[in-house]
Parts: structure tokens; C-alpha cells; sequence
């Protein structure tokens, strides 16, 4: 199996949207591991941190137009033999930082409380990459928990252009977490090609990325990507060494905890047999309900079922 690297830059990221009409610039094999650079920040951003700022970066800012969202994606990438209703399978090796900075910010009309914060805050955060954590003043330091926010395929061709904020069936804006080395991500496929992008570095969040933005900054990550053509999902789903997880989304947020319940009911009819009835009493009694997030509009809940339940 063959190892890829994807580097953001001019010729690889496409900024703000997802899109099935858009071209991969990789193709690989499923099997094959694929190694993501990503990139975040602004003109702001650059301006403040001055050399610490990629070429990379700066270059991203100058030529490549920025769509309906804010997020850069790496991609899209081709997985050959990819075909409607197949599932994507990505097993996450490694996710590290790339640089010593990254930025938190809010801002007017968005965030958990947009009442209670009508205004914007801009900060940069200094990440020590030795200790792995992020400083933020008055001596605390937050410790690093890298993930990507967003990873997803290119959607249902009949969607055209998707924003990059919300997250839905093609995966996209998930800011789940979870999603750290050691997981394994699940999407279903709506394209030939699968065309997956991988972006929005995250450096450490908690569930629920309160005020709007996690650390923004550049990570490496590591990906097996493997096809499956055994499974069929019309949501996806994910998995650690200890819990199965369950998504759901919504722009308001008990729907997205009732869709994460009954995704939760369906798997454990598929995994162990398991009636609806019994699916549900387990839920209440076993499976914790986490909000994902409550900023992008759509928002997340993701129920965890943990694996030691079934010895």
C-alpha cells in the first residue's frame, strides 16, 4: 500500500465549501495512507505573527478566493473505485501540530452567546509544541488535543455548492473531538471518487466549541483510507478504541439529539440484534449524550456507546 502527501497551498486547497463538481488534485488506492498538511488564519493573523506565518499560508490568502464558509480544506481527493453508496472508512494514525501559533476568536451575531457578546475578540495563542499545550494568559495553559473540525466528502452532486460551516451527511464541519489518533471515521460516499477534504485544524475544543472558533491552526495528519462496499450509511459514524459513536445534526439542538438516539437504536439493531425496545432502555442507561457543537448553524449532538458493554 502506498503513502501520499498533501501539502495546502494554491494548488490544493479550495476555501469555504465543498462541492462535487470540484476536480481532485490526488488520486490514490484504497489501503493507501494519506498524509494532510493543513493551514488556517487570516491576513490578521499573518500581520501579527509576522515569520511564523507560512509562505504556504500567505500564499492561500493571495490567490485562492474564499467561498461561504471559513474553513480551508486540503482536496479534494479521489479513492479509486469509490462509487455511490459505498462508505469511506478512514482510520486516523497521527494528527500533530505544525506550528507554535494559532487563534481563538468570537465576534457580533454568532458563538453560544451571541446576545451576551455583541462585540469581536480576537486572540493569538502561542502553542509550546514541547509541552503540547496552548497558552492563555494568567497561567493557564490548555493542554493540546489535536483533531481536524472538518472532514468530509463531496456531497450529493444535486446540492451544488455546500458552505463549510454545518456539518451533514457528507461529513464536513463535525468539530467532533473525538476525532483524535486512534479513531476511525466512517462517511458515506455520494460521488465516484468519494472526493474527500480534510481541513480546520483544531489544537484542542471542548464539546460544544462555545464562543465560536477551537485554537485554529496548522496540523499534519495521517490517514489509512480503506473502501467499504459491505457498508451502507446515510449518516456517519465513528469509533474509538473504547466507544462507538453516533452523530446527529440539526439547527436545533433536540432534533440533533433525537437523530443521534435513533442512529443509536439502528446500530445496536445491526450490531447485536438488539429489538428497538431494548435498544432504547439501553440507551438510557449506558450511552451519554454530547453536544458536539452549538455554532455552526446546524448543530451536533453525538451519542457514545461504549464497547466494553459487549465484553
Amino acid at each position: 500500500m502506498a503513502r501520499h502527501e498533501l501539502i495546502a497551498g494554491p494548488g490544493t486547497v479550495h476555501w469555504g465549501y465543498y462541492d462535487a463538481r470540484l476536480k481532485p488534485v490526488l488520486s490514490i488506492a484504497p489501503g493507501d495512507t494519506l498524509a494532510v498538511g493543513t493551514e488556517s488564519g487570516r491576513q490578521e493573523h499573518v500581520a501579527q505573527v509576522g515569520g511564523r506565518a507560512s509562505q504556504a499560508l500567505r500564499d492561500i490568502l493571495e490567490k485562492i478566493p474564499q467561498g461561504p464558509g471559513p474553513h480551508m480544506l486540503t482536496g479534494p481527493v479521489e479513492v479509486r473505485g469509490a462509487e455511490p453508496g459505498d462508505t469511506l472508512e478512514l482510520r486516523i494514525r497521527d494528527i500533530q501540530p505544525r506550528y507554535d501559533w494559532g487563534y481563538n476568536q468570537f465576534h457580533p451575531l454568532a458563538g453560544g452567546l451571541p446576545d451576551d457578546f455583541p462585540y469581536t475578540v480576537k486572540r493569538i495563542v502561542d502553542i509550546d509544541l514541547e509541552r503540547r499545550t496552548a497558552g492563555w494568559g494568567a497561567g493557564v495553559r490548555v493542554p493540546l488535543a489535536p483533531f481536524f473540525g472538518n472532514i468530509g466528502v463531496a456531497p450529493p452532486p444535486a446540492m451544488g455548492q455546500v458552505p463549510s460551516m454545518p456539518p451533514g451527511a457528507w461529513g464536513g464541519n463535525l468539530d467532533n473531538k473525538e476525532l483524535m489518533a486512534g479513531a476511525t471515521l466512517y462517511l458515506p460516499v455520494f460521488n465516484a471518487g468519494a472526493l474527500l477534504s480534510i481541513g480546520d485544524g483544531h489544537g484542542c475544543q471542548g464539546d460544544g466549541e462555545a464562543c465560536l472558533t477551537a485554537v485554529e491552526t496548522g496540523l499534519w495528519g495521517a490517514f489509512e483510507v480503506h473502501l467499504r462496499k459491505d457498508m451502507r450509511l446515510k449518516v456517519p459514524r465513528a469509533e474509538t478504541p473504547t466507544h462507538y459513536i453516533l452523530m446527529g445534526f440539526d439547527p436545533i439542538l433536540d432534533n440533533a439529539a433525537k437523530m443521534a438516539l435513533r442512529e443509536t437504536i439502528r446500530f445496536l439493531g445491526e450490531l447485536r440484534g438488539m429489538s428497538r425496545d431494548d435498544a432504547y432502555t439501553l440507551c438510557s442507561l449506558a450511552v451519554d449524550l454530547r453536544v458536539t457543537q452549538i455554532v455552526n448553524g446546524v448543530k451536533g449532538v453525538h451519542a457514545m456507546l461504549p464497547k466494553a458493554l459487549f465484553g
